[in-house]
């Protein structure tokens, strides 16, 4: 049945419905992950906030993101891909909406919940790429999981335009505005079945063939009905599994957390930052923040078509490399000017490209390189690991400027050099662990992944087919 799904050449009208649910899902969901970003620029003077306080509301969505990508990737391996999509989803969305009540000089409530706005949005990360990439031909797998991801900067632009269009004193309705993803779970309801991948290995084989069916517009007895053999390893409950894939453990795990701790030090502290260094107001920085989510949004769909292109491993090692020089070059030109422009915000745009653009690898490499019946297991335990960047990357920024310095533009900050190469030596780390030892994925199908993995361990594959 996977074999006559690898042969298509062309997306049909349901499988594009998927994608699309998926896409306005991720721009929204970091709609309300990034908002904070913008809110803080507005709050850091009225409410006199120290770097160590900021820092706190930065990172707490960040420990959130963890616990979430853990839980809730753990959960869609057991209940579905579907159930936990729309859980997430409504998850990060009514608790943005309730941070429309944060009272005045409230930055503790703002931490508490923006933890809950994190477990949402590290879970909707993890389920919504296999989602997708479990229902389209391999030689479209890895384009169509980094478009997933290239609506990510529209949603941090979306909120750049709508932070440079309200005053100091309408920061709450940001938040109120970020109610809306939870129309997306309506979306979800009606256009996405579950996984016939997971209804497969669930063996609930009819439901498998009915739910491909649909996707690829044919009548369900056009399809083989598939078997156990289809099926693949059962879906395994124990967490120390994961450890029985070193090369996937290591990909996964440290590429997120060196890109994730570069691009959420970046993002979160830019238009602060530029507040600070570039004397401009809340709503200036803004405005600049949409010249960084431009070339963020032009660099996923570069990173989209190169991981066809030159391979996954290639397009992440520029990523890290890219994204690291260049993170280091901006940092010490924080105080320049080219031809009157802010050199240190002309070069974060272009950082921007290879930083934010490069997730359009990160995420769907990091399911890719599991085996199937570990799949948001996996990725939810790589998405959670680097969700400690979430902490390390606002918070050791903060730590190398002074965390008790209070945030005012008339305040010296002579370390933001050190603290961009601290971020960028993150990046570095990433672009060298997916070149030096990523698992290269272009153009193979799922099964074929399956058993480069298992090929490895012939203990363990022999054992899961006995209790299979």
């Amino acid at each position: 049945m996977f074999e006559e799904l690898d042969r298509r050449t062309r997306l049909t009208r349901n499988q594009l419905k998927i994608l699309i649910a998926a896409i306005i899902g991720d721009a929204l969901e970091f709609f309300d992950y990034f908002l904070i970003g913008f809110v803080l620029a507005f709050l850091i003077g009225p409410w006199k906030l120290t770097f160590g306080q900021s820092a706190t509301v930065l990172m707490s969505s960040g420990i959130g993101a963890i616990i979430g990508a853990y839980a809730w990737g753990w959960l869609a391996d057991r209940i579905g891909r579907r159930l936990v999509f729309m859980g997430t989803v409504l998850n990060f969305s009514i608790a943005t909406g309730l941070l429309y009540f944060t009272p005045d000089n409230g930055w503790i409530y703002l931490a508490i919940m923006r933890f809950f706005v994190g477990t949402g949005v590290g879970g909707l990360y993890c389920v919504d790429l296999p989602l997708v990439q479990e229902f389209m031909p391999s030689s479209k797998r890895g384009w169509v999981g980094g478009l997933v991801t290239c609506v990510i900067p529209l949603g941090v632009g979306l909120g750049a335009v709508l932070g440079a269009l309200m005053g100091g004193d309408q920061w709450r309705l940001l938040f109120a505005i970020g109610v809306l993803p939870a129309l997306v779970v309506l979306l979800v309801r009606v256009w996405v079945p579950e996984s016939p991948r997971w209804l497969c290995r669930r063996g609930r084989y009819a439901d498998a063939r009915k739910s491909l069916a649909w996707a690829l517009q044919v009548p369900p007895s056009s399809l083989p009905l598939p078997t156990a053999a289809d099926a693949g390893p059962p879906v395994t409950s124990n967490w120390l599994d994961l450890f029985k894939y070193p090369r996937s453990l290591l990909v996964s795990w440290l590429g997120n957390a060196g890109a994730q701790t570069g691009v959420y030090g970046l993002t979160l502290w830019a238009p602060s930052l530029f507040v600070l260094l570039l004397r401009v107001t809340p709503q200036q920085a803004a405005k600049m923040m949409i010249l960084l989510s431009v070339f963020g949004f032009i660099g996923r769909v570069s990173f989209s078509f190169l991981s066809e292109w030159i391979g996954r491993r290639n397009a992440g090692g520029l990523l890290g490399f890219g994204a690291g020089l260049l993170t280091i070059l901006a940092g010490f030109n924080h105080d320049a000017e080219l031809m009157g422009i802010s050199a240190f915000w002309l070069i974060l745009a272009v950082t921007f490209f290879f930083a934010d653009g490069g997730f359009a690898i990160v995420g769907p490499y990091a399911a890719e390189v599991w085996p199937s019946h570990l799949r948001t297991t996996g990725m939810g335990s790589a998405y959670g690991f680097g969700g400690i960047g979430k902490i390390i990357g606002p918070v050791g920024l903060a730590l190398i400027v002074g965390s008790n310095n209070y945030l005012k533009p008339d305040v010296p900050l002579p370390q933001i050099p050190v603290a961009f190469l601290y971020l960028g030596c993150w990046f570095l780390m990433a672009g060298i662990v997916y070149y030096c030892f990523g698992l290269e994925t272009k153009g193979k199908s799922i099964e074929d992944i399956d058993r480069e993995l298992e090929a490895v361990q012939p203990d363990l594959a022999a054992a899961q087919v006995r209790e299979a």
